[in-house]
């Protein structure tokens, strides 16, 4: 039983409950090795305080299991079937009446909940698996953070496919095509999100995504991007020039946003708060007469999902720990001129922190 498993186990004895149920697959994937999206399909890790797990998934993913090392107890079910009668049966086998029950309450649909309250018309729901797993997974164990440093490997050739690939006319969405494809010639065959390349005013909208602009000397164009590396994320932003001088306001706001990042990537330590880390960049863009066009919070964790526990925003007064990986990602986004995103994913060590990704932050011009 791997680490994570052992320690939802002991989680579950701990809380005095039947059973957790585990119902998101990134999460499964990260207790048991086995990934797969089952998009309309039930898929399960069942988890008793002293009983072996199972895990329940499509008939047609069961070779599957035991391809990826599971060695314990694994159920299916085809199309036609009642999942939830069939979970039922498997669980009745280890324990007649579970009451007491953990779920992930960030993550258990409805529907799920109301098939699993029929089988179960007695189940209580005191104890929040959601919880419990984003704690477990905030510090990183020395071989997930080699799997992150190799993500952070494939991020850098990844912009370098990009900055190769930037011409007069072409698209930010042609952009894109070019890296994923780059990408997948080495055999990274699943960026960790949807690339985003976006050149001048489209870089104002910070949640936008490529579009068929064509991109134009004189003009910064933002790339954020990332790569899947064995379940593992990165996730790193980079804002150039292309084609020749820009203007003195998209200039100022990058000099500003890269202020804002170094300073706060250098101020990473053990024992400051998360709120004090977000202030520190914060501060360097409002002293710049910026801080109405830094509408979002510093940044997020990372791992096996690009988003994770926890924000490094205000208000969170969380202290930062050796093994922690977040973003440090400011941006200045001003509508209709121009828009700045620099950011790195970083570790905290004992010391400090180490970038994930090293292709340079510096203004740079692409001819």
């Amino acid at each position: 039983m791997n680490q994570h498993l052992h320690a939802l186990q002991d989680w579950v004895a701990g809380q005095g409950l039947d059973l957790a149920y585990i119902s998101n697959f990134t999460n499964i994937n990260y207790y048991t090795g086995f990934f797969s999206d089952p998009e309309e399909r039930i898929t399960g890790l069942f988890v008793f305080p002293d009983q072996e797990p199972f895990l329940f998934v499509p008939a047609l993913s069961i070779e599957a299991v035991k391809k990826a090392g599971w060695t314990y107890g694994v159920a299916g079910y085809l199309d036609h079937e009642d999942p939830f009668a069939l979970i039922a049966a498997e669980i009745k086998r280890r324990t007649p009446n579970p009451l007491r029950w953990g779920i992930e309450k960030d993550d258990l649909a409805v529907f799920k909940f109301e098939a699993v309250m029929r089988e179960f018309p007695q189940a209580t729901f005191p104890a929040d698996a959601s919880r419990f797993t984003e704690g477990l997974q905030l510090i990183k164990t020395p071989d997930e953070i080699a799997k992150m440093v190799e993500a952070g490997h494939q991020a850098d050739r990844a912009f370098a496919a990009g900055f190769a690939a930037l011409r007069a006319g072409i698209t930010e969405q042609q952009v894109v095509a070019e890296i994923e494809y780059a990408m997948m010639k080495e055999g990274v065959m699943h960026m960790s999100f949807d690339t985003i390349v976006q050149a001048g005013v489209d870089a104002a909208d910070p949640h936008g995504g490529p579009e068929a602009t064509a991109v134009q000397p004189g003009e910064l164009v933002l790339f954020d991007l990332g790569t899947n590396n064995q379940g593992y994320m990165s996730d790193a932003t980079r804002t150039v020039a292309f084609g020749g001088p820009v203007s003195a306001k998209a200039r100022e706001i990058h000099k500003v946003c890269l202020e804002a990042q170094l300073t706060a990537q250098a101020a990473v330590r053990p024992g400051l708060t998360a709120a004090a880390l977000d202030k520190i960049a914060r501060d360097v863009i409002t002293a710049a007469g910026y801080g109405e066009y830094f509408n979002h919070r510093l940044g997020h964790g990372i791992g096996m999902s690009t988003h994770e526990f926890p924000s490094i925003m205000e208000g969170n007064d969380m202290t930062l720990q050796p093994g922690m990986c977040f973003s440090i990602e400011p941006g200045i986004y001003i509508p209709g001129v121009a828009g700045v995103r620099i950011e790195d994913c970083v570790h905290v060590t004992e010391t400090g922190c180490e970038p994930f990704t090293h292709t340079s932050k510096e203004f740079t011009t692409i001819d």
